[in-house]
């Protein structure tokens, strides 16, 4: 496979009889360092198609990236961007705030009526602004004037953004690190399995309830990834979710579930917790919401918490509408029926034997696959075990990340409509890729 020049601009190129001129700064140089992504993945992309990303060289990638969780419906997908150049053709607005617009009526009409409404589900909708992180700390602000207490629990090795709010809930040191203030009213309990079984689930965290010597405060809300996939790709059970609803219930604890980026399909229903049977108090939506790659956040909030008062909670970009128009349609395409559901668990149940394959290969090296639906991971003794196999793929033609408290975690989030010869091809790289690492090893 062709490397790419960093001596040779990515400008200075002819491509559709439009000549381009090399810059005269150093665009790379230019940007701040904390650029994380182009460090392992130094190519230079230009175009995608499904889950097809080529560089400015024409080096060809297979993407089991997708955009961190935000394109479960691949790249450019052709019906979503007949959408996207229709609406903007027509003139249509592309930014209303909190103004009625055809865009977002027809949103909020398909949403409810092939998503919530299916579901049982009778929750209001807040559009709190572009991303995750706007979701959460709307969650976290609303659960907080509701109860009228301070304190929220999350969990060890979560992740739920980068603003303040969101990272006090964070679990991963070198985020929390970056805050430089400190990081208050919130208590990290024990994610599920955290004790390798030797700990019954929630009983440290129900005797501090219980407890009224145990310091806690009464915590406002809990909140909590079914699947955590910056933590490590670590999967709760049904039982542990269905157990810590009846714990929040009891309690009198709203239970905010997390599912921006596990959330669209991305372990086979919708919502991640349906198989969990539960209904969360307030959920958080983003990442592949808009179905398309561009901003669009929700939060979720039964009605009786719905108490906001007009304007108390707002933002300058919470209502933009071509989101609303490829949400709209992604919905219509891929949710009419169970067609995506059923296909991503039958892949996710495939990669989940493949990488059974690779633990079984490597005994001595303790792997563990980790995930639900296609959201996979393969987990290493070491984070430069697993960033080496990772580079290895990229090599090879192959995005993927890593993941974890160490990034010991091989993660794999493809788009949920790549094909089986996609999928074979992409497995068939990690194979290789885990051989020529552990290998060396």
């Amino acid at each position: 496979m062709s490397e790419v020049d960093p001596a040779t601009s990515p400008f200075d190129r002819i491509e559709e009889g439009i000549h381009m001129t090399a810059p005269t700064i150093d665009t790379v140089a230019l940007e701040s360092g904390v650029r994380s992504y182009s460090r392992n993945w130094p190519a230079v992309f230009s175009r995608a198609v499904g889950s097809t990303i080529w560089a400015e060289d024409g080096t060809e990638y297979l993407d089991f990236f997708a955009g961190a969780g935000s394109l479960n419906y691949g790249h450019n997908h052709p019906r979503l961007k007949e959408v996207v150049l229709d609406y903007f053709q027509s003139d249509q607005l592309v930014h209303s705030l909190d103004m009625f617009t055809t865009a977002r009526g027809d949103f909020l009409q398909t949403f409810s009526e092939l998503i919530l409404q299916p579901r049982g589900l009778d929750h209001r909708v807040v559009f709190p602004g572009p991303g995750g992180a706007n979701a959460v700390e709307a969650a976290l602000k609303l659960a907080r004037k509701v109860t009228g207490r301070e304190s929220v629990v999350n969990f060890t090795n979560a992740f739920h953004g980068m603003t303040l709010g969101a990272l006090s809930v964070t679990g991963n040191s070198l985020k929390r690190g970056g805050a430089g203030v400190p990081l208050v009213h919130a208590t990290p309990m024990p994610y599920d399995d955290y004790f390798d079984g030797d700990v019954p689930d929630f009983m440290y965290f129900e005797r501090l309830l219980e407890d009224s010597g145990s310091g806690l405060n009464h915590p406002a809300a809990v909140i909590v990834e079914s699947v955590q996939g910056e933590g490590g790709i670590n999967a709760a059970r049904a039982e542990w979710l269905r157990a810590l609803a009846v714990l929040c219930k009891k309690h009198g604890i709203l239970l905010i579930l997390d599912d921006i980026q596990m959330g669209c399909g991305r372990t086979g229903g919708f919502f991640s917790f349906e198989e969990a049977g539960i209904v969360p108090d307030i959920i958080c939506l983003s990442k592949s919401i808009s179905g398309y790659g561009m901003p669009m956040a929700l939060t979720l909030v039964r009605p009786e918490l719905d108490i906001w008062e007009p304007g108390e909670h707002n933002g300058t970009f919470r209502g933009f509408s071509p989101a609303f128009a490829t949400a709209a349609e992604a919905i219509r395409t891929f949710w009419s029926d169970d067609a995506l559901e059923k296909s991503t668990q039958t892949k996710g149940a495939y990669v989940e034997s493949r990488f059974n394959q690779l633990v079984a290969k490597y005994p001595e090296h303790d792997l563990i696959s980790k995930g639900r639906g296609l959201a996979r991971g393969l987990q290493f003794g070491t984070a430069e075990l697993a960033g080496e196999v990772c580079a290895e793929a990229y090599r090879r033609g192959l995005l993927m990340e890593t993941s974890g408290p160490e990034d010991e975690v091989m993660k794999i989030l493809p788009p949920l409509t790549l094909t089986d010869e996609e999928l074979n091809r992409g497995l068939r790289i990690i194979d290789e890729s885990v051989d020529a690492v552990l290998g060396r090893a």
